[in-house]
């Protein structure tokens, strides 16, 4: 897999993350949505940075 590649499956599940954040903060699970918070936010930044 080229590194463009591995950059764009980084900010995909970035993405996923953050649709996990918004679930997670539906049901009031505060923590768990923090957790997936920062999780998308490493990945995202190591997309854009490995890009």
């Amino acid at each position: 897999m080229s590194e463009n590649g591995i950059a764009i499956a980084m900010v995909f599940i970035g993405l996923f993350l953050i649709g996990g954040v918004v679930s997670l903060a539906r049901q009031g699970l505060k923590v768990g949505a923090f957790i997936c918070a920062l999780g998308a936010a490493l990945a995202i930044t190591a997309g854009v940075l490995w890009w």
